[in-house]
């Protein structure tokens, strides 16, 4: 039986670029003076399992860089090289490589194939270096010949193991053969043989368990058709002592890029520390067992040392799944708001029962709400992973030192919103490193340490997700930017706040650069990183002393999908405000409305007068009430201002399910989305940061045109 690789190219995509990620994040946090060995290790691991699984699937300019990267780490774990800052340099630039690599096979991006010969090169440069100082080097592991038959064996590993397994392998093409051996024989001693009905016969003698051995099966095969024995303990034999250092450190570790099946054999010799860690006993601990193993998919291990019994604790779903299951969530959510508004005006005595019945539906409608919204929340790791290689970059270019510290990065976020979020995220650090940090000369003069800190922090507040992007550095200049903003003609003046002083810097086309670097300084970004987040629904801050360094705030909500709102009526039409932005609802006296010549009205709320915002001249609605003392009046605050909206009457509380206005119709000036309500008609949600933009506008005239 034959297996279509090609479906499992997916799987090999991303569980490549997970092993890129971790492989960076290990490089940029390695100590080159004195690295840790299961670093290394792990580093290893990762460049080994990306080309076993480039190589089972045919994307040879894959195999061929990881294959130097592989050999090169090999040395450098062994001890028979130092790591230096040179090697870390070009394990990233291989790591570059292959990201480009993987998107041309997936993609079908180019490839510049000269960056890839010359970080090949390097790589080699690296590896002959390595080798001059080296008494008696290992050579790279080889690859046996297409079609042999006999032993194939490693020099990295021991001329033979402490185990011994005979694979049958079940019909299939020679290149299949082929790619198995050569993964096979990373593992120890291979030979290989062919039975009379033609099926090929591997001898395997390793230290590895016969889970890693399931694994790289598993690539080419069905594990369902493998045929895999072990031999008795006394065919083995080779000393304990001679066992090699590769696999006496990495006895637990496996290289299988899938995750390792459960199987029904243990075999005899194994001792009572690994018999701790490893799967439970046969029942029948014969010689020669056959290996029964569950006919599922694969993944990567979750742990090196976990044990083999423990099944995988996470699974892949397309989104595309979760985002149907969320909106088919919502719908249910529609469903029981229109049921509980039914039997609302039912005799709680009569109907004692079915309200009960209801009371318990809406509890677990939010409940199972609750935790579906949770599976589309993501760590915001996800994008703080991004930023320590590109600091690092950045910072060595511009010759500064910096160090990078990240807080919170388990805080979870929405998936939409993390995507959404990265570009924003990427122009605020790239501006701390560029503006925001000072040199190493200037900092020692300011009696400040010479690597300047950076540091990017999440946490949760309230019904929002805070971001923070900190730096130690010079500080906004005051004087320079209030110069700026007059010398573009923007209204300021020198008794400004400073608060409204660093919002200048979000003005299109605003930069105090002194000069233009192909990092930034050409004032483009800063205003759109402002508009970005602004549509996301959340807001931004700054807070700087100078010579201290600066504070961005990005603050958002944790999701678009669901928000508590408060549903009010003008005339016939019910609207939802965010619950967020709403500070307290009154009915003023007809002493505390005040009439402006040209500004419209203002209400006074304890001693401060708020711009009125009447919703029925926004939205062109017959209302009930035009004298703010007969209605009621809504507090509302964005960005740190005030203002007081002006409706009917309040309905009450609830939270709704937003849907997409834009998407399923046009955008609205003022309207952020909308929704359907329990009896089944269709709300508008208002987008009250554009409600409190446009309030100086009321005097009459259309606010949105």
């Amino acid at each position: 039986m034959t297996v279509d690789m090609s479906q499992f190219y997916q799987v090999f995509f991303d569980e490549a670029e997970e092993l890129l990620a971790e492989k960076e994040k290990l490089l940029l946090a390695v100590d080159v003076s004195a690295p840790d060995s299961e670093d290394l290790n792990a580093i290893f691991r990762a460049a080994h399992s990306i080309k076993g699984g480039a190589a089972t699937f045919g994307f040879t300019d894959i195999t061929e860089v990881t294959h130097m990267l592989e050999s090169l780490l090999d040395r450098i774990r062994k001890g028979e090289m130092a790591l230096t800052a040179e090697h870390v340099d070009a394990f990233l630039a291989a790591k570059d490589i292959l990201k480009m690599q993987m998107d041309g096979h997936r993609q079908g991006s180019s490839v510049d194939q000269d960056a890839v010969s010359s970080v090949c090169q390097r790589l080699h440069a690296l590896s002959q270096d390595s080798a001059a100082h080296a008494g008696s080097a290992v050579q790279p592991a080889g690859q046996p010949e297409k079609g042999a038959t006999g032993t194939a064996s490693t020099p990295t590993q021991t001329a033979s193991a402490g185990r011994s397994f005979r694979i049958e392998l079940p019909e299939v093409p020679q290149r299949d053969v082929d790619a198995l051996a050569a993964e096979l024989g990373l593992l120890g001693e291979i030979s290989q043989s062919v039975l009379d009905n033609k099926r090929s016969v591997f001898t395997l003698a390793t230290n590895e368990k016969l889970d890693d051995i399931i694994a790289i099966c598993s690539f080419v095969l069905d594990p369902d058709d493998l045929k895999i024995t072990e031999e008795t303990a006394s065919a083995v034999t080779q000393p304990e002592a001679d066992i090699a250092p590769r696999a006496m450190q990495e006895s637990e570790a496996g290289y299988g890029f899938f995750e390792p099946l459960k199987s029904e054999i243990e075999k005899k010799d194994t001792s009572a520390a690994e018999q701790a860690a490893a799967m439970p006993q046969s029942t029948h601990p014969e010689a020669e067992t056959a290996v029964s193993v569950e006919g599922k998919p694969f993944g990567r291990r979750a742990a090196d040392k976990q044990p083999a019994t423990q099944e995988s604790s996470s699974i892949r779903v397309g989104i595309e799944k979760v985002d149907q299951l969320i909106n088919l969530v919502g719908e249910l959510v529609i469903t029981q708001a229109m049921i509980e508004q039914r039997t609302g005006s039912l005799d709680p005595i009569l109907h004692e029962r079915l309200l009960n019945s209801v009371g318990q539906l809406t509890r677990n409608t939010r409940d199972l709400q609750e935790a579906v919204m949770s599976i589309r929340m993501m760590p915001m790791d996800y994008v703080f992973s991004r930023f320590p290689r590109m600091v690092r970059d950045l910072a060595a270019k511009l010759g500064k030192k910096v160090e990078f510290i990240t807080r919170g990065a388990a805080t979870e976020l929405d998936k939409g919103l993390i995507e959404r979020i990265v570009d924003p995220l990427t122009h605020l650090v790239r501006n701390s490193v560029d503006h925001g940090i000072e040199m190493p000369d200037a900092r020692r003069a300011a009696g400040k340490d010479e690597a300047g800190k950076l540091v990017l922090s999440a946490a949760h507040q309230g019904g929002n997700i805070v971001i923070e992007v900190s730096d130690d550095g010079a500080g906004l200049n005051r004087d320079r930017i209030l110069a700026k903003a007059k010398q573009q003609g923007l209204p300021v003046s020198d008794t400004m706040p400073d608060a409204e002083v660093w919002q200048l810097i979000f003005a299109p086309g605003f930069s105090t650069a002194e000069a233009v670097t192909d990092v930034s300084g050409r004032g483009v970004g800063m205003d759109v990183v402002k508009r970005n987040i602004m549509a996301m629904g959340g807001t931004v801050e700054i807070r700087s002393a100078k010579g201290y360094g600066s504070t961005m705030s990005i603050s958002l909500p944790l999701t678009l999908a669901i928000l508590d709102g408060m549903s009010v009526k003008v005339g016939e039409e019910v609207y939802i405000l965010p619950l967020g932005y709403v500070i307290e609802s009154l009915q003023p006296t007809p002493a505390d409305v005040k009439e402006i010549a040209g500004q419209g009205q203002v209400v006074k709320v304890r001693e401060d007068y708020l711009p009125l915002i009447p919703l029925h001249k926004i939205f062109a609605i017959e209302p009930r009430y035009t004298d703010p003392s007969q209605g009621i009046v809504v507090i509302l605050e964005s960005d740190g201002k005030k203002a007081a909206l002006l409706v009917d009457a309040l309905v009450g509380q609830q939270q709704v399910v937003v849907k997409n206005l834009e998407s399923n119709f046009r955008k609205v000036a003022g309207i952020s989305g909308a929704t359907i309500l329990g009896d089944g008609g269709v709300s508008l949600i208002l987008d009250v940061a554009a409600l409190l933009r446009s309030s100086r506008q009321l005097n009459g005239n259309p606010i949105f045109s």
